[in-house]
């Protein structure tokens, strides 16, 4: 016997923060002679054998102080790699011993920087990660629980039995260990013990897969075993500007764009069939669709319509279908209601593979109550504040991230690079940046506490956006960082090396609500209310604004899109064709949700597919044409992109127009001086036949875009392709156009140079 009972009696009762001090094999040297002992606690055991590798031979272990607490004495100059003959329950098996292999993954220089907040990819080495340690394939498991006493894997491997595979304790309340000869697919948790011997059973924070809800398992998976084919768009990316390009954003939840029959198998790859996954709260007779039908189903949809860029609502995993996922439970895992992590990687890469850019829904403001995630982790409030004034959103019930605390920090920023890292996206959308950086948001009087300085300003959570949006651009250039920031909290989308937050995209509520209240009007009232038009050019180069029209503003009784639009089935496809038309020619980037661009009727439902079988009706088949057209046109244009967030790219002509309901105004292309466009917007259903505009310039200017043609089920009414200038100074300018204007209709027109000076030419 070489150990005391009280060490027995540690490892027994799941008390020892290091349990190599006591299990696996230790050298004792006596007299020149080199020994092992070779300790094992196997709680089911009744008979052990330790086989060594260089002759097979076999040593019996002797129970010690405990009937399944196992010694014994091999006397060997070195001992690697040996393994155990288990008995028990009259079946053997033989195993490798897990602390027989002591090497971390994390080292020292691992923990000091995460403790500092700045290990970028710390989800390297938390986690679980298939490795090698002495020849020997296995994974490494390492968690972050400083307030914990104890901590198990637990998992199939070991019945789900916390007295097997106990972690150790590193620095900074690091927990470690290796299990040899387990690999991908295996589930497991963090069984995880504080000082008051509660038991908490977790899922792992840093895990790259779950198991399928309502099972809330983490599984193991490799990351790095997909071969990319975007080496182009990567390299592309790198050097584009996207604030100077056309970004026109389709935001879909998958999980609600389309389903398919129950009846038809999911198949993998190889052609096996997958196990089908249904919407959680309500049948309607079909399962999820998967990543890889996604990517043979959305794409060439999204690449019709023109979007060059596919917003999805978040894709980390979580348990609630209801949530939309923006009550995430596993961080660093795709959600597995669609498929495997490489089958969201095969979507993305065929969203480059045909010229479309991914960003995807982020949530760091807040996370759920979950047992299994991140609440009360380690038995303590460790990613949450623990006053509930500063850590709880009462009304979403849900926690709010630690953002003073270093490693909750490194948590966020770490997740924040992984998807750009591991899977390749071009650009995140931070949700609710507003409830961040109020620390009275949502709160009565007396329910939040102020900040250092007596302020209601979250200071902690604008310096964690700061750090996090500087190492994004930092690593990963050409990508979108884009912010739902609802008030006016300056410099949201400005550099931190002035001090802002460092998005490079702000979405325009503002512009969003007031545009919605005025469609929803009768156009007769909408004299009273121009500056629902105007006012968004007072500050729309204080931010990089991008215009949304989101998943938000079809919800919760608020009506789909087409029921915000005032009159009758007529009036409320022009009034959406007028509504996209002016927002695509309004300086700002451009959102919108799926099932607006063919006009549906009913409220979007989380459960149910979107109203495809609208699609066979010609005005919802005029409307998606419309937008496919709308797309090409902003795109075509660069006056409409390359000059967004520029005084220079905008010029009003009239907006002064109120007893007409009429705005006109002028984009700048950058660094092109003659490359413009005229844009005037009639927003009654009264046409006007004599409408005079002025213009810069004499000459042809060509109707590039109606949004009133008749092949979009509008009245048709317009200028027969363009019209000449004449020397009639209006507006500011020495030269006006006499135009048709449609009713609820927008008109965009060019100079068309060639032609002016061939006719001009032609007349002496």
């Amino acid at each position: 016997m070489t150990v005391a009972p009280n060490q027995v009696d540690r490892i027994v009762w799941n008390q020892h923060q290091d349990p190599f001090e006591i299990l696996g094999p230790h050298k004792i040297e006596e007299n020149e002679s080199v020994a092992w002992v070779v300790r094992a606690y196997l709680p089911n055991a009744e008979t052990v054998w330790v086989v060594c590798p260089e002759d097979r031979q076999e040593y019996p272990m002797q129970s010690v102080h405990h009937p399944n607490f196992f010694e014994c004495i091999i006397d060997v100059p070195e001992l690697a790699n040996y393994q155990l003959r288990v008995k028990e329950g009259g079946q053997e098996r033989v195993i490798y011993d897990p602390y027989a292999f002591r090497s971390p993954k994390l080292t020292d220089f691992d923990i000091h920087l995460f403790a500092e907040g700045n290990h970028h990819r710390i989800y390297e080495k938390l986690g679980a990660h298939v490795t090698e340690v002495n020849g020997v394939t296995g994974v490494y498991f390492a968690v972050w629980a400083p307030n914990a006493r104890n901590i198990s894997v637990l998992g199939d491997f070991n019945k789900w039995d916390g007295r097997q595979h106990q972690m150790r304790r590193m620095g900074n309340g690091v927990w470690d260990l290796f299990i040899p000869e387990i690999g991908v697919g295996q589930s497991y948790k963090y069984e995880i013990k504080n000082y008051d011997g509660h038991i908490y059973e977790k899922s792992d924070p840093y895990g790259f897969q779950q198991e399928v809800r309502p099972k809330t398992a983490s599984i193991v998976a490799e990351l790095d075993t997909y071969t990319w084919h975007d080496d182009a768009w990567m390299e592309s990316r790198r050097h584009t500007d996207p604030l100077t390009q056309p970004v026109s954003v389709y935001e879909v939840h998958l999980g609600s764009w389309m389903h398919a029959a129950s009846s038809e198998p999911a198949r993998t790859p190889d052609g096996e069939v997958m196990p089908v996954v249904h919407p959680s709260e309500y049948d309607i007779g079909g399962r999820f669709i998967t990543y890889r039908e996604l990517a043979d189903k959305l794409i060439p949809y999204v690449k019709e319509l023109g979007f060059n860029y596919i917003e999805l609502l978040p894709i980390a995993e979580h348990p609630f279908d209801g949530s939309w996922g923006y009550q995430v439970t596993g961080y660093y895992a795709a959600t597995s209601r669609f498929g495997t992590p490489e089958d969201l990687m095969y979507f993305i890469d065929q969203c480059h593979v045909n010229g479309i850019g991914v960003l995807v829904d982020w949530v760091p403001g807040h996370f759920p109550k979950d047992g299994h995630g991140l609440a009360f982790f380690d038995g303590t409030h460790l990613y949450e504040y623990a006053d509930s004034r500063k850590g709880e959103h009462k009304e979403w019930g849900t926690l709010v991230f630690n953002y003073g605390r270093n490693e909750v920090r490194n948590f966020l920023v770490s997740n924040a690079l992984f998807w750009f890292d591991k899977y390749h996206i071009d650009g995140i959308r931070v949700d609710a940046v507003a409830s961040m950086l109020y620390l009275d948001y949502l709160r009565d009087d007396g329910a939040w506490v102020a900040n250092q300085y007596g302020g209601r300003e979250h200071i902690e959570a604008a310096d964690f956006l700061r750090q996090m949006n500087h190492l994004l651009f930092s690593y990963y250039p050409g990508t979108l960082s884009i912010a739902e920031e609802s008030t006016s909290w300056p410099m949201v989308s400005w550099p931190t090396y002035v001090g802002g937050l460092g998005f490079n995209l702000k979405w325009n509520m503002g512009w969003m609500h007031d545009m919605l209240d005025y469609f929803n009007m009768d156009p007769w009232f909408r004299q009273f209310h121009q500056t629902n038009v105007t006012f968004s050019i007072w500050y729309a180069f204080t931010e990089n604004f991008m215009l949304a029209l989101s998943h938000d503003e079809v919800v919760h009784g608020k009506s789909p899109m087409i029921g915000k639009m005032h009159g009758d089935e007529w009036q409320k496809f022009a009034s959406l064709r007028c509504l996209f038309t002016f927002m695509f020619t309004h300086p700002g980037k451009k959102t919108l949700f799926m099932g607006m661009e063919f006009g549906q009727w009913s409220e979007w439902n989380v459960w149910s597919d979107l109203e495809w079988q609208l699609l066979q009706f010609k005005p919802h088949q005029q409307l998606k044409l419309f937008m496919t057209r709308v797309n090409e046109f902003y795109k075509s244009q660069p006056a409409l992109y390359t000059q967004d967030f520029s005084q220079e790219g905008f010029e009003w002509i009239d907006c002064s127009d109120n007893s007409h309901s009429v705005v006109s105004f002028i984009r700048r292309a950058k660094d092109d001086p003659d490359e413009y466009l005229v844009t005037v917007c009639n927003f009654t259903p009264q046409p006007h036949s004599h409408y005079r505009v002025g213009v810069p310039e004499h000459g042809y200017y060509s109707e590039l875009f109606n949004s009133d043609s008749r092949e979009y089920g509008g009245s048709n009414m317009g200028n027969m392709g363009g019209k000449w200038s004449d020397e009639w100074s209006m507006h500011s300018h020495p030269h006006s156009i006499d135009l048709c204007l449609p009713p609820l209709g927008v008109i965009v027109l060019k100079l068309n140079r060639e032609r002016t000076t061939a006719e001009l030419a032609s007349r002496g």
